[in-house]
C-alpha cells in the first residue's frame, strides 16, 4: 500500500490543516493511527486540533506555523519536517479562491492565490518526494477541485490553479507507478467550509443544488481512503463526478457560456 501501516517515528504532513477539509483529513488519519504534522498560519487552531487528536486517538500530533505562499517560510518548513519524524505522507491542502473579474481584482491577492494553490503544491512536492521514492514508500494527496475541470469566468485564476493541480497530480501519479509512492488528487465540488466566505462567493455557494454538496467530513473520508489505496483521482459525489466529466469533454463554446451564467451575480 502507498501509505504504510502507521508506525513510530513517522508522520503525515498536512497544509491548510486549521479548518475545513484539511482539519477533517487530519481527524481521519489520526483515527487510523497515523501521527500528523499540522501546518497553517493560525497556530491557535492548530494547537487545539492537535490536542484533540492526541487525546481522542492517542497519536502524536505536532504543529508548524507556515504561510506557504512565502518561499522562505516553505524552505524553513521543509527543514523542520526533515529534522523530525519521517514524512511518509504529504497532504497539500492549503488553498483559497477569489470571485470577480480579473481586470478589477486585487492583483496582490491574485498573485498570492497562485503562490498558495500552485507554487506551494509544486515546491513542497518536489522537495519531499525524492525521500519517499528513495525509501520506496509514501503518499501525496493534493487538493484540487471540480472547478479545475473547465475555465470559470469570475473565478478564472482559481479554476486555472486547480487545473494545474489536477494535471500535475495525475501526471505524477503515472510517473510514480512501481516506486511504492503514490499521488492522489482530491477534486471536491461545493463543500460547506470557510472557502466561500474567503472567496466572496457565499451567495453562489448557497444557490448550489443540495445533491452537489458533500460534507467536509465525507470528503475527507473519501480522500484518505483514496490516499491509502493510491487512487489517482477522488471526486466525492456522483453529481460532481458527472459534472466534471461533462466539463472536460464538452466543447468550450458550450461550456463557457454556461459557466459564465452560473457564476454571474
Amino acid at each position: 500500500m502507498p501509505l504504510t501501516t502507521p508506525r513510530a517515528n513517522t508522520t503525515v504532513a498536512i497544509t491548510g490543516a486549521s479548518s475545513g477539509i484539511g482539519a477533517e483529513i487530519a481527524r481521519c488519519l489520526a483515527a487510523k493511527g497515523f501521527s500528523t504534522t499540522l501546518i497553517a498560519r493560525r497556530t491557535d487552531r492548530l494547537e487545539t486540533l492537535a490536542a484533540e487528536l492526541r487525546d481522542k486517538h492517542g497519536v502524536a500530533s505536532t504543529t508548524l506555523a507556515c504561510d506557504v505562499s512565502d518561499r522562505a517560510q516553505r524552505l524553513a518548513l521543509v527543514e523542520s519536517l526533515n529534522a523530525g519524524p519521517t514524512v511518509v505522507g504529504l497532504v497539500n491542502n492549503a488553498g483559497f479562491g477569489t470571485f470577480g473579474h480579473v481586470a478589477s481584482a486585487d492583483a496582490d491577492r491574485e498573485r498570492e492565490m497562485v503562490a498558495v494553490n500552485i507554487e506551494a503544491v509544486h515546491d513542497l512536492t518536489i522537495r519531499l518526494l525524492p525521500g519517499m521514492v528513495e525509501r520506496g514508500e509514501g503518499a501525496i494527496l493534493n487538493t484540487g477541485s471540480t472547478a479545475g475541470a473547465q475555465p470559470l469566468p469570475n473565478m478564472a485564476t482559481y479554476a486555472a490553479s486547480k487545473a494545474f493541480v489536477i494535471a500535475f497530480s495525475e501526471g505524477l501519479s503515472a510517473e510514480l507507478a512501481g516506486t511504492g509512492v503514490s499521488c492522489t488528487v482530491l477534486c471536491p465540488g461545493p463543500v460547506k467550509t470557510e472557502f466561500a466566505d474567503v472567496a466572496g462567493s457565499a451567495g453562489l455557494e448557497d444557490s448550489m443544488p443540495s445533491i452537489a454538496v458533500v460534507g467536509a467530513s465525507e470528503v475527507a473520508r473519501q480522500a484518505v481512503e483514496g490516499m491509502l489505496k493510491g487512487t489517482r483521482t477522488v471526486t466525492p459525489g456522483f453529481a460532481n463526478r458527472l459534472t466534471a466529466i461533462a466539463a472536460r469533454i464538452a466543447p468550450r463554446s458550450l461550456v463557457l457560456p454556461i459557466a459564465a451564467k452560473y457564476t454571474a451575480r
